[in-house]
C-alpha cells in the first residue's frame, strides 16, 4: 500500500471514530413536567426541581433534558398535555397540585412524581403513604389546614380588627372551596370576627374585590391558597397596599412583592421532588419510594409594607418569622 493511501485510509477511521462512540452513548433521559401553572409563577419550585436533580447528578442540558408542559389556569388542556408526554416516551413524568389526577390517568406504567397539597390516600391517587404502590409517588404538603394560623397571625398583627375578609377562587377543580370557606368561618369564629367571605377566578374580579373591602371598610384579608392568586402575587399586594389592607397569602412570593405577610409549606419541598425524579431515572421504583410529607413551614414579613400600613409587628411574631424583608 502506497504511503499516502495509507494516511488517507488512516485519516478517514480517525474521523469516523466519534461518530461511532456518540452512536455508542445512551439516548438522554427526558423528564416531563406537567403542570397547570405558568413558568413564571412557579420559577421558586423549578429552581428548587432542578437543584434536587443536581445532587443525584443530573444537569438539564446537560444529561437530562426537561419537557415542559403548562396549562396556564386552563385545566381543561392538563388530560391532553398529559397524554402528549406519554406518546413521547418520556422516562418520567413530575406533576403538580391539579395536574396529578390527569397524570395519573393518562399514564398508566410511566413513572409520575407528584407534589399536591392534602392528602393523595384520600385523593386516590396512592394506596398509602409507605408503601404508595403503583406507578406514582412524590411530595405532600400543608394548604388550607393551615388557615386557621394565617388567621390568628393577622390578627396578632391587627388585634383591633372586627371585620376580615376570606379571598377564595370557587371555580378552581383543584380546591374545596366549600371546605376552605368552612375553616375559615370557623377560625374566624374562634377569634371573635365577622368574616366576608369574597370570589374572584377572573382578572376582572380582582378589583372588585378590593372595591368591596374598601366600601365594607374590612380590616384585613386571607387569601386561600390556589393557582389563580399565585400568578396574580404582585397584582394582589399592590392592590392590597393601595387600599391599606393588611393581607396574608400563603406563598413567599407574596411578601417578597410587597404584601405584608406569608405563610405556608416550603418551596424547598420541590427539592425532593427533583432527588424523586433523579432516583427513577437511576432505575428505583415509584411504589419502592414512600410518599414524603413536607412539614416545613415558612413565615415571611415584609417590614417596609408593616410601616406604610402603620402596623407594628409584635416581638413574639418577629421572633418566629423565617424570613423579615426591610
Amino acid at each position: 500500500m502506497r504511503r499516502r493511501e495509507f494516511i488517507t485510509l488512516l485519516g478517514g477511521a480517525a474521523a469516523a471514530w466519534p461518530l461511532a462512540a456518540r452512536a455508542q452513548q445512551p439516548a438522554m433521559p427526558v423528564v416531563g413536567y406537567l403542570s397547570a401553572g405558568s413558568p413564571e409563577a412557579f420559577a421558586p419550585r423549578l429552581r428548587a426541581l432542578r437543584q434536587g436533580l443536581t445532587e443525584l447528578g443530573y444537569v438539564e442540558g446537560r444529561n437530562v433534558a426537561i419537557e415542559y408542559r403548562w396549562a396556564g389556569e386552563q385545566y381543561d388542556q392538563l388530560p391532553a398535555m398529559a397524554a402528549d408526554l406519554v406518546r413521547q416516551k418520556v422516562a418520567v413524568i413530575v406533576a403538580d397540585g391539579p395536574a396529578v389526577p390527569p397524570a395519573k390517568a393518562a399514564a398508566t406504567t410511566t413513572p409520575i412524581i407528584f407534589w399536591m397539597a392534602g392528602d393523595p390516600v384520600t385523593n386516590g391517587i396512592v394506596a398509602s403513604l409507605n408503601r404508595p404502590g403503583g406507578n406514582l409517588t412524590g411530595v405532600t404538603s400543608l394548604g388550607s389546614e393551615l388557615t386557621p394560623k394565617r388567621f390568628e397571625l393577622l390578627h396578632e398583627l391587627v388585634p383591633t380588627a372586627v371585620e376580615i375578609a376570606f379571598l377564595v377562587n370557587p371555580t378552581n377543580p383543584a380546591v374545596d372551596s366549600q371546605t376552605a370557606e368552612a375553616q375559615a368561618q370557623a377560625a374566624a369564629r374562634i377569634l371573635g370576627l365577622q368574616l366576608n367571605i369574597l370570589h374572584a377566578s377572573a382578572d376582572r374580579d380582582i378589583d372588585a374585590v378590593f372595591a368591596t373591602l374598601a366600601r365594607r371598610r374590612a380590616t384585613g384579608l386571607v387569601v386561600n391558597p390556589d393557582l389563580f392568586f399565585l400568578s396574580r402575587t404582585e397584582q394582589l399586594a399592590a392592590l392590597a397596599l393601595r387600599h391599606s389592607v393588611p393581607a396574608i397569602y400563603q406563598y413567599r412570593e407574596f411578601a417578597a412583592a410587597g404584601g405584608l405577610m406569608s405563610y405556608g409549606g416550603s418551596v424547598t419541598s420541590f427539592r425532593t421532588v427533583g432527588n424523586y425524579t433523579g432516583r427513577i431515572l437511576k432505575g428505583e421504583k415509584p411504589a419502592d419510594l414512600p410518599v414524603q410529607q413536607a412539614t416545613k413551614i415558612e413565615l415571611a414579613i415584609n417590614l417596609k409594607t408593616a410601616k406604610a400600613l402603620g402596623i407594628t409587628i409584635p416581638p413574639g411574631v418577629l421572633a418566629i418569622a423565617d424570613e423579615v424583608i426591610e
